[in-house]
């Protein structure tokens, strides 16, 4: 708790920084404060915050999953003296904004009451809202903001009434008690409607089909930046509650809610990519993309074992790096280009070979290919799918769309490597600070997935 509180009080300086100076230094107030964090999150919890266990509890879990959304964070406000620079009157609003959403995604990792889960869901959802209509002038922002409030207020009643059946039917908002009363009573007809709309309300957050609706539009619609966000600390936050919520808390109705998933991991992972083979922007793509990768990482739920906690953070880790890895160069791009369609890419391997090479070493990830930490994620979720027979049909589907997912995504490569002119001025040049993320994100994706273990000893998970 107490890495929450630091971040919260981060995002109040950081707003508040915006009175004195337009918001000058809130990125820098924002770094401080992250890696602040980050430092507490590895040291004990102090024993003060035991009392409020029944509400939120700072496990190993809840540590690790905290470590990897304040990395990938402050990887993303080390981008922002570039993305933010259109928006300048405003700049501590939107840093604040981002560190509030993830004092919502830190509280999800360790909710222990169905209250607490609700408050975490809500404080990361709203910051988000705003977050996507910060292009005031831009007509596709706009629509990116209230699609995105208008369809977070309609999962939001389904996840109220999944909790009132949950509620009616245990007579308690702790998951603990609700487990027992899952394994007590696992043919309750108002418990298992109750799991049904928060399984349908989660699959909202974390787009999985067909609640997918919205990601495409508010992905395409939003700054750059805070897409990138949405598509990695937002996806942890709302995986991890998910994960929690299922694997937990609704242990007791498993095979209720597990096959309804399938069905939305399979529709997932073939809507998705046959949608990014027919884009035309790589903006758009990347959203499709995230959406399929949603897919991927519902295989954590199939074949779970002792280590399916690890593998989900092991994936998701490995996923946000890439998202750092591609945005950063697509918010370059779309800096100097106005737009992000595949031919604005064209030759930008002549003019910036690392933007170019992160953003490869990014999407190869991505899609899995060896000597990457994708590969070694993927690997992972599959060969625990594979454990029990039954879930082969659905890991042959997730094999045949990380396949059609290579197609869009080396359209990309084809167009910064594969072309003799380029398209941007010499006098374009990425700044120091994106050159030395882009070096970081390339080592990590490369070092990790030859030596995965080092995951493990980085973050200081023992099991």
């Amino acid at each position: 708790m107490s890495v929450l509180i630091i971040v919260f009080l981060t995002a109040v300086v950081a707003l508040f920084s915006g009175v004195f100076e337009k918001g000058k230094f809130a990125r820098y107030i924002g770094i401080l404060g992250l890696v602040i964090a980050l430092v507490v999150s590895f040291m004990p919890q102090a024993e003060f915050f035991d009392q409020y266990k029944t509400m939120y509890n700072y496990s190993q879990n809840a540590a690790l999953f905290t470590k990897i959304s304040l990395v990938t964070t402050l990887l993303l406000f080390f981008l922002g003296g570039f993305a933010f620079s259109n928006h300048r009157s405003h700049q501590s609003e939107l840093y604040a904004l981002m560190l509030f959403a993830l004092c919502g995604g830190i509280t999800l990792f360790g909710f222990q009451n169905l209250v607490t889960l609700f408050i975490g869901i809500e404080i990361l959802s709203i910051p988000l809202y705003v977050m996507a209509g910060a292009n005031k002038t831009d007509l596709r922002s706009n629509e990116a903001s209230i699609k995105y409030f208008l369809m977070g207020a309609f999962a939001t009643g389904f996840l109220l009434f999944g909790i009132t059946f949950i509620y009616g039917s245990v007579g308690s908002f702790d998951l603990m008690n609700i487990q027992d009363f899952s394994i007590a009573h696992p043919t309750n007809v108002m418990f298992i409607i109750g799991v049904i709309l928060m399984l349908c309300a989660m699959s909202f957050k974390v787009a999985l089909a067909p609640f997918h609706m919205w990601s495409p539009d508010v992905y395409y619609g939003s700054p750059s930046l805070i897409t990138g966000f949405m598509a990695s600390v937002v996806k942890i936050s709302g995986f991890f509650a998910l994960f929690k919520m299922l694997s937990i808390g609704f242990v007791g109705v498993t095979q209720e809610w597990i096959n309804i998933l399938g069905v939305f991991i399979i529709i997932t992972l073939l809507l998705a990519n046959v949608m990014g083979l027919a884009q035309t922007n790589a903006k758009r793509m990347l959203a499709y993309s995230s959406v399929s990768h949603a897919g991927y990482i519902g295989l954590v739920f199939f074949g779970m074992n002792s280590l399916s906690t690890y593998t989900l953070a092991f994936y998701l880790f490995a996923y946000s790096l890439a998202t750092v890895g591609v945005f950063m160069c697509l918010i370059y791009v779309e800096k100097i280009k106005r737009e992000a369609s595949y031919e604005a890419f064209k030759g930008l391997a002549k003019s910036e070979p690392l933007l170019a090479v992160v953003t490869t070493v990014s999407l190869l990830s991505m899609a899995g290919i060896p000597l990457t930490a994708g590969f070694m994620g993927k690997f992972s979720l599959f060969a625990q799918a594979l454990q029990n027979d039954d879930n082969t049909f659905i890991v042959l589907v997730a094999v045949l769309g990380s396949a059609l997912s290579i197609a869009y995504y080396l359209r990309l490569i084809i167009s910064m490597f594969f072309f003799k002119e380029t398209t941007f001025k010499t006098s374009e040049k990425a700044s120091l600070t994106y050159n030395i993320v882009a070096v970081f994100v390339i080592a990590s994706l490369v070092i990790i997935g030859v030596f995965p273990d080092l995951f493990a000893k980085v973050f200081a998970f023992a099991g």
